[in-house]
């Protein structure tokens, strides 16, 4: 194949930001639909005449095929060329995103997320491999500023814009408006965007589709995405149906492994993960994804669920979060420039410990506005040094030649790590509020002096009077305030279990490599 001298210099004809501008205007619209049509899942369900279990697979086909995808980038773009396949996938996108928009019936849009999906499956990695190659080495962390931004930022807003969309015009339009854009950002890569000398690529007859594996890779990706989506709706192993997905998955990952790592031309590069270092920051990568897609969901349902503000407010809070990360970006990728990656991860993952524990002692029914939003900044604000940092830190001693390979099972892991800490804070949430809830009932007996004088005062109070209709109403006060207390509490105990991992993770990321960012970064051979 070709591509076999990785070393040689080379830099692109554009201006290398133009180039990063371009290909993340792509990445942008991509990351944002995962989390935009969230919020139209009521709208779309009572428009097609389906219902709402039927609706969360509007969800559900997306993820699943643009998980499918990701991992086999790196071989896609060698067999096809990376600026070919990243042009492919964004027309994929638009074009399945008016499919999506003009869908007469839910079989339709689901085929049409489906084909949404995969096309969005190309064009985060070969967003960040193309920023990659057009920027050396010591000036890469930057572009991957840009590029955080676009992946991080991009989920929260998503809500926001898709509530805006779907209540002032129609569902439709939230696939609608990716057009526009992808069309300019179809121009801008055929314009802007070269292929490297010194990138991976098959030559004529050798290319070999390994059927086994992608056949392994669909089953068991597939049934791994499925099970990470419906396992709490389904009571996890009290289902025979979440009981076959983990079985399924095991199984065809785990064989999934073994082929890839024999096979003499791999879907996945299985032989990166030997290199300390990639396997670290692929570890680094799913839980920045776990920590960063929770702190996104945790808050905005909190306040519109428990704190009582409306959607609009709770997207504001979120957006100071979001304003943060877009301010802090460009201070990381400066840093990065003088400092060791792995300390930058470090204090990253540091700063997200104690900005999660300062979240359990912040949050409460009565939670301000301006308390909210410091709570979403101190979560926010550390992203940016794990990140960065660590996208830089995955290219660290691999060869140039299979950067495509790097940028696409970085991002499968982050994106599994978003579905993966979904899953978990809602399996927590429901599991620890059943908790609390019984604990915080246990004192509450018909004989307890301060019970019966709370339920007096909340009887008189509802109705004026101590009779049936107040102390009935004093009764849903009690429960209401019980209710309110035990969720808050499980919302806590969720912040610690995120604060729990991200302490675990500083420590790991001593062991990362210690690169020089003073000078060029060399890249390993072959």
């Amino acid at each position: 194949m070709t591509g076999d001298q990785p070393n040689q210099p080379w830099k692109p004809a554009f201006n290398p930001w133009l180039i990063a501008v371009a290909v993340a205007i792509a990445a942008f619209m991509e990351v944002l639909d995962t989390s935009i049509a969230n919020v139209a899942l009521p709208h779309i369900a009572g428009n097609l005449g389906a219902s709402q279990d039927q609706a969360t697979w509007v969800l559900t086909t997306y993820l699943l095929s643009n998980a499918i995808v990701l991992p086999i980038t790196g071989w896609i773009s060698s067999a096809l060329g990376r600026k070919r396949f990243f042009m492919i996938c964004i027309a994929l996108f638009a074009a399945s995103s008016l499919l999506c928009g003009l869908a007469p019936s839910m079989p339709i849009l689901l085929l049409a997320r489906a084909l949404q999906g995969a096309g969005g499956g190309g064009m985060q990695p070969m967003s960040q491999a193309i920023m990659a190659d057009s920027f050396p080495p010591q000036k890469r962390a930057a572009a991957f500023a840009l590029y955080g931004v676009t992946v991080l930022v991009a989920p929260a807003l998503g809500p926001i814009l898709g509530g805006w969309i779907t209540d002032n015009y129609s569902w439709r339009w939230i696939f609608l408006i990716n057009l526009p854009v992808g069309i300019v950002a179809l121009v801008s890569v055929f314009r802007l965007v070269e292929d490297p000398p010194f990138l991976r690529r098959f030559k004529p007859g050798e290319m070999h589709l390994d059927t086994i594996g992608l056949s392994l890779l669909v089953l068991g990706v597939g049934a791994l995405q499925i099970l990470l989506d419906k396992g709490q709706e389904d009571d996890w192993f009290g289902s025979h149906f979440i009981v076959a997905l983990v079985v399924v998955s095991i199984v065809c990952l785990s064989t999934l492994v073994v082929w890839e790592w024999r096979h003499k031309d791999p879907l996945i590069d299985m032989r990166l993960f030997t290199s300390f270092n990639f396997s670290g920051v692929s570890m680094m990568m799913f839980l920045a994804g776990a920590v960063a897609f929770s702190s996104t969901v945790l808050m905005p349902q909190f306040l519109q669920l428990m704190a009582g503000y409306s959607a609009q407010q709770a997207g504001l809070i979120v957006s100071a979060g979001a304003g943060i990360l877009i301010l802090s970006m460009p201070v990381v990728a400066a840093l990065t420039t003088r400092v060791p990656a792995k300390y930058l991860i470090a204090l990253g993952w540091l700063l997200s410990a104690v900005g999660l524990y300062l979240s359990t002692q912040l949050l409460n029914l009565g939670v301000s506005f301006a308390t909210a939003a410091a709570i979403m900044v101190l979560q926010y604000a550390p992203i940016s040094f794990i990140f960065v940092p660590a996208m830089t830190a995955s290219y660290f001693g691999v060869a140039r030649n299979k950067t495509d390979a790097v940028s696409g099972l970085t991002n499968f892991m982050r994106n599994i790590g978003s579905s993966f800490g979904a899953s978990v804070v809602t399996t927590v949430l429901a599991r620890r509020q059943q908790f609390h809830m019984v604990r915080l009932t246990e004192h509450l007996t018909p004989g307890s002096p301060a019970m019966a004088i709370t339920f007096q005062a909340l009887a008189s109070r509802a109705h004026g009077s101590g009779g049936t209709g107040g102390l009935t109403l004093g009764l849903a006060l009690i429960y209401n305030l019980l209710t309110g207390q035990a969720a808050t509490l499980s919302f806590i105990d969720t912040y610690v279990v995120l604060g729990a991992a991200s302490a675990a993770m500083f420590f790991v990321s001593f062991l990362l490599k210690s690169n020089d960012p003073r000078h060029t970064e060399t890249y390993a051979g072959h």
